[in-house]
C-alpha cells in the first residue's frame, strides 16, 4: 500500500513538475505582434510537421525554465509559422525552425548550436546592452579569464566610439563588447594611442587599424574567433561568414600514428608564428575525420592531410607535394593567396548539376542503409507505377498502329478479309470433328475388310 502511495506521488509531482517547465514557453497567435512592443521575446517559429522542430522542443522548454529561474528579462515563446504565415513573414522566416530574439524594434536571429547552454547564453548577450563596461581590474581580470575572444574599446567619447556601438549592436549575436577607461587595463598593458578598440585572444591583444583593416564591423567580424580552432561542420558555417579562406589538417584524433600530430603542431605554428602574414586572409584549425570534407567537396580527402577550403564560391585547394614541414606549409599557403595553386569546385554550371547528383545519390544511399524496406517502398514503387505507364503507352501506340492500318483499305476489301476471317474461325472450329469422324470410320472399314 505504502508503494501504491508513493508511486502516485511520485507521478502527481511529475505531472505538476513537466506542467510547470510547459508553463514557461507561452503559445503566442496574432495579437502578439501589438503585444510585444515593451518586452524582450525568444521566440520559436516552427511547423508542427518538422522534424527539426519537433526534436528542438523539449529543449525549448529547457530553455524557458532556465530563463525564468535566472531571473531573465527574456520571455519566452513559440509560434505555429503555418498557421500565422503572415507574421511570420513580417519577422522573416523562411525555414523552420527559426529562432529570433525581438527586442524593440530590432530582430536578432539565432544561429548557433541548439542547446539548451548556447541558446540561452545567446538570449542573455542579446537581451542585455550592446556594450558594457568594465568598472574595474578586477573586473577586466575576470571577463578576460572567461571569454577566450575579448573585445573592448578605450578611451572617452569619440566617432570611433559611435562606429563601435554600431558594430556591436549589428554583432551581438556573436560575440561580447565591453568598454574601459585606461585605468581598468593592467598596468603591464600599454596602447600606443587612445581612443582604441582591442581585441584580446590567443593570449596576446591586437588593436584596431582604420588604415590597414578598413570597416570596424569587417575587422570584428573577422576578428571573433581564435587563431586556430577544432573545426566542425557548424564551425565551418559560420567561419563563412568571415569572407576568410579556411585552411585545415584534416587528421584523426584517435590514430596514433604521429603524422596526424604532426600535420596539426604545423599549422598551429603557422597560425601563431605567421599571424601578421596570413591572419586577414586565412582562418586555421584541424578537423576529426573526413567524412564532411568528403561531402563537402564530391571526392576523397586522405587522413591525414591538408586542405585549404573557399567557402565563399565551394573552391578547394590541395598540395601538389607532401607536406614535410613548416616550409612546404608555407609555401602552398602562400601559392593560394598568391593565385598560382591549382583550384579544384567551385559554383559554375557544371559543378550545381554534380551537387544536385552528389546528393540526392547520398540521400538515396542513406535512405537504404537505415531503412531497406522504407527504400524499396519509397524509390520502388514510383519505379513500378513509371514502368506501367511506359508499358501503357507502347501498347496504345501499337493498337493504334492497326487500326491505322484498317483505316487504309476499302470497304470492299474490309468485307474480304471479314469473310476470309469468319471462314478461317469455322475451319478451326470444324478441324477437330472432321478428326473424329475420320477417327470413328476407321473401326468399320477394318470390320469390312
Amino acid at each position: 500500500m505504502a508503494e501504491v502511495k508513493a508511486s502516485v506521488i511520485c507521478g502527481v509531482l511529475a505531472a505538476f513538475l513537466s506542467s510547470a517547465v510547459l508553463a514557461f514557453v507561452e503559445d503566442l497567435d496574432e495579437t502578439f505582434k501589438d503585444t510585444r512592443e515593451n518586452d524582450i521575446w525568444l521566440v520559436d517559429f516552427y511547423a508542427p510537421w518538422c522534424g527539426y522542430c519537433k526534436k528542438l522542443e523539449p529543449v525549448w522548454y529547457e530553455v524557458g525554465a532556465e530563463l525564468k529561474s535566472s531571473g531573465s528579462p527574456v520571455r519566452v515563446g513559440k509560434m505555429d509559422a503555418t498557421a500565422y504565415s503572415g507574421m511570420a513573414s513580417e519577422f522573416g522566416v523562411r525555414g523552420y525552425p527559426t529562432l529570433k530574439l525581438l527586442k524593440g524594434d530590432l530582430a536578432y536571429s539565432y544561429k548557433g548550436p541548439r542547446t539548451k547552454d548556447d541558446i540561452v547564453e545567446f538570449a542573455n548577450r542579446v537581451a542585455g546592452p550592446a556594450v558594457r563596461a568594465l568598472p574595474s581590474k578586477q573586473m577586466f581580470e575576470h571577463m578576460l579569464k572567461r571569454h577566450d575572444v575579448l573585445f573592448v574599446y578605450v578611451g572617452a567619447e569619440s566617432p570611433l566610439k559611435e562606429k563601435y556601438n554600431d558594430a556591436a549592436s549589428e554583432l551581438i549575436v556573436y560575440t561580447y563588447f565591453f568598454s574601459a577607461s585606461e585605468e581598468a587595463l593592467p598596468e603591464s598593458l600599454s596602447l600606443p594611442e587612445l581612443p582604441a578598440v582591442v581585441v584580446f585572444k590567443d593570449g596576446s591583444h591586437f588593436t584596431y587599424d582604420e588604415y590597414e583593416d578598413g570597416s570596424l564591423s569587417s575587422w570584428v567580424n573577422k576578428e571573433r574567433f581564435q587563431g586556430y580552432l577544432q573545426i566542425d561542420g557548424f564551425t565551418l558555417y559560420e567561419l563563412g561568414e568571415t569572407g576568410k579562406l579556411v585552411a585545415i589538417a584534416v587528421i584523426d584524433d584517435k590514430d596514433p600514428k604521429e603524422e596526424s600530430g604532426r600535420l596539426k603542431t604545423l599549422m598551429q605554428r603557422v597560425a601563431m608564428e605567421y599571424r601578421e602574414q596570413f591572419n586577414r586572409d586565412f582562418q586555421f584549425g584541424h578537423m576529426d575525420g573526413n567524412d564532411y570534407i568528403n561531402s563537402l567537396i564530391m571526392g576523397e580527402v586522405t587522413v591525414p592531410s591538408v586542405i585549404i577550403l573557399n567557402t565563399s564560391n565551394e573552391q578547394f585547394f590541395l598540395p601538389s607535394e607532401p607536406i614535410e614541414g613548416m616550409e612546404e606549409l608555407v609555401q602552398f599557403i602562400s601559392s593560394v593567396l598568391n593565385g598560382s595553386a591549382q583550384a579544384y569546385g567551385g559554383d559554375g554550371f557544371i559543378q550545381r548539376v554534380k551537387r544536385v547528383a552528389f546528393d540526392a545519390r547520398s540521400t538515396i544511399m542513406s535512405v537504404f542503409r537505415s531503412s531497406p524496406l522504407l527504400g524499396c517502398f519509397l524509390f520502388g514503387l514510383p519505379l513500378g507505377v513509371i514502368s506501367l505507364m511506359c508499358y501503357g503507352i507502347c501498347t496504345a501506340e501499337s493498337d493504334d498502329g492497326s487500326d491505322e492500318k484498317r483505316e487504309g483499305l476499302t470497304d470492299e476489301e474490309e468485307e474480304e478479309e471479314e469473310e476470309e476471317e469468319e471462314q478461317r474461325q469455322a475451319a478451326e472450329l470444324e478441324g477437330p470433328e472432321d478428326e473424329e469422324d475420320v477417327g470413328e470410320k476407321n473401326p468399320e472399314e477394318k470390320k469390312i475388310d
